[in-house]
């Protein structure tokens, strides 16, 4: 456990406010006196939901980070699972300032207007019938991203759930609908849908295969089932055999709603 991991751990909590976006009850922490910010979601805060078992999305925020970490993709801020004023939850690092947003790294804009630097990830239009494009920018961190996310099998990577913080790096948060043993992949990072993958990215690939079949299975144990973590193996593989980024799905929806 990294000295992070650990003030996460043990320090206590203290409850400054709600993250209102939220869609399950979200608080925004002090840990300890002087310790860093930090986002604390409770399990008693999680939404009944159709498609994931109840009370489990802490335990997924916590294994996104650790297989993040593990495959050294280092995109998911350390992230713990302990009790906490409103009963166990999940415990993650806030990055930055919380007075001050990051750095977008998705936006919408009319499709005419689409700039150098930016990849589409779909078309549509808006109110007034104008065509409009869901873009995200193209960098290799973002790449990467989307690499991720299709070895998370998020269900829910929306525009909001990115961003660059001050020094430039590129973050993701909100992982609670990750890790399901059924495809359930909704992005807005369709961007490199079809092309192949970036070499790091394979690279990463290959350490996370390698920790699957090592220490790292153990450790998703107490946070996803059997089955999730045989079905995480098995997407490992896949994308190592195709060496490809995932097509958007035909036969679901593979777009998280609101996009941002």
């Amino acid at each position: 456990m990294s000295v992070v991991s650990d003030v996460l751990a043990q320090g206590e909590l203290e409850v400054l406010g709600r993250i209102r976006p939220a869609s399950n009850l979200a608080l925004l922490v002090r840990v300890g006196t002087d310790g860093p910010y930090a986002i604390y979601k409770p399990v008693s805060g999680e939404r009944t939901l159709w498609d994931f078992p109840d009370g489990t999305l802490a335990a997924r925020e916590v294994a996104a980070y650790q297989i993040s970490a593990a495959a050294g993709f280092h995109l998911v801020p350390e992230t713990v699972l302990r009790d906490g004023p409103m009963g166990p939850g999940s415990v993650q690092q806030w990055v930055g300032d919380p007075e001050q947003p990051l750095e977008p790294v998705v936006d919408l804009v009319r499709v005419r207007d689409v700039e150098e630097g930016w990849l589409t990830s779909f078309e549509g239009e808006d109110m007034a019938g104008r065509a409009v494009a869901v873009v995200h920018l193209d960098s290799p961190a973002v790449r990467s991203m989307a690499t991720l996310d299709a070895v998370l099998n998020n269900a829910d990577r929306k525009g909001g759930h990115l961003g660059l913080a001050p020094d430039g790096r590129l973050w993701g948060f909100d992982h609670g609908l990750t890790g399901h043993e059924e495809p359930k992949l909704r992005t807005v990072l369709w961007g490199w849908a079809g092309q192949q993958l970036a070499a790091a990215d394979v690279a990463r690939l290959e350490v996370l295969d390698d920790a699957l079949s090592a220490d790292l299975a153990a450790t998703l144990a107490p946070l996803l089932t059997r089955r999730e973590v045989g079905a995480l193996r098995g997407r490992v593989a896949e994308l190592l055999h195709t060496g490809r980024h995932p097509e958007q799905p035909v036969h679901r929806y593979g777009i998280p709603w609101p996009p941002l």
